[in-house]
């Protein structure tokens, strides 16, 4: 209508509530692809620099700057929890706190290995040199977990106390043990004359042995997930950066690229981030 009239003012208009609703569009097809248990949580990034000693620490060190300024841009917030620091320059290693919402469910697709090719600035003969670093994300775990114990899972023993307290205490059958029969955890409580009081408090000691077995299990896994990264060399890489001789930053997963290797290392991630996003909800969709 506003090009049939010759409307440039509501042309202009149209043009910038369509621009509006296709970047709200494309926020929300994002958004969409956060639907994992873990996808909404904070989360622990480490980067680990590989072989190559002085070089491929300085690199590590650039991929911490780049993570770092790309929290800022989300408007994350970033905590450096670990840092060991190389022997001349850059780091060994060093973990990431990034607090925001859907953090996990943003960082999650950069484990794995990044290589770097450039001139390197600590040969003295200006050769190009080949950097790896590794990176290994993991959600920060809510500790706020609601126990629920069924009560046929557990068998009830009563006897009369022991020790010092008086006759009461010795008479009657105040003493309560718990049995949780699927773990086999065991909780006796015997500080109250009252019988109820006794359940009462063994109740909670079961909860409180049932959360740290829980969070046992939790590190267990994590520690087997962790045994599963894959080696910082050549062959494992997720993406590469070349900086030399020309400029390129690629995704191996998804094919995605660009030339402007410094603003990739400046924190603009978002795009390579969508797109792994986008091949790994298709990965499983393909699978189903």
């Amino acid at each position: 209508m506003a090009e049939a009239e010759k409307d440039d003012a509501m042309l202009s208009e149209a043009e910038a509530a369509l621009k509006a609703v296709a970047d709200q569009l494309h926020k929300l097809e994002i958004e969409s692809l956060l639907s994992g248990e873990a996808d909404g949580y904070d989360c622990f990034l480490e980067i680990n620099s590989g072989a190559g000693g002085t070089e491929s620490q300085d690199w590590a060190e650039i991929l911490m700057r780049m993570y770092l300024r790309w929290a800022s841009r989300r408007g994350f917030k970033a905590e450096l929890i670990d840092e060991n620091r190389g022997d001349e320059a850059g780091i060994k290693s060093a973990t990431l706190k990034i607090s925001g919402h859907n953090a996990y469910g943003w960082a999650k697709t950069e484990t794995g290995v990044h290589r770097l090719v450039r001139i390197s600035p600590f040969d003295s003969n200006a050769r190009r040199h080949t950097s790896f670093s590794s990176v290994w994300v993991y959600p920060v775990i809510d500790d706020k977990i609601e126990i629920k114990v069924d009560e046929k899972d557990i068998h009830v023993d009563t006897m009369r106390s022991g020790g010092a307290g008086g006759q009461h205490v010795n008479k009657t059958e105040s003493a309560v043990r718990f049995t949780h029969m699927p773990t086999g955890i065991v909780v006796k409580c015997q500080s109250s004359r009252s019988q109820h009081a006794n359940r009462a408090e063994a109740m909670q000691m079961l909860k409180a042995r049932l959360y740290e077995r829980e969070i046992r299990l939790r590190e267990e896994k994590a520690d087997a997930l962790n045994a599963t990264k894959t080696d910082n060399a050549w062959g494992h890489q997720i993406r590469s950066y070349v900086l030399h001789p020309y400029q390129m930053v690629k995704d191996l997963r998804t094919d995605y690229e660009t030339s402007d290797s410094k603003g990739v290392l400046d924190g603009d991630l978002d795009p390579f981030l969508s797109a792994a996003l986008a091949d790994r909800v298709k990965g499983r969709v393909e699978q189903a």
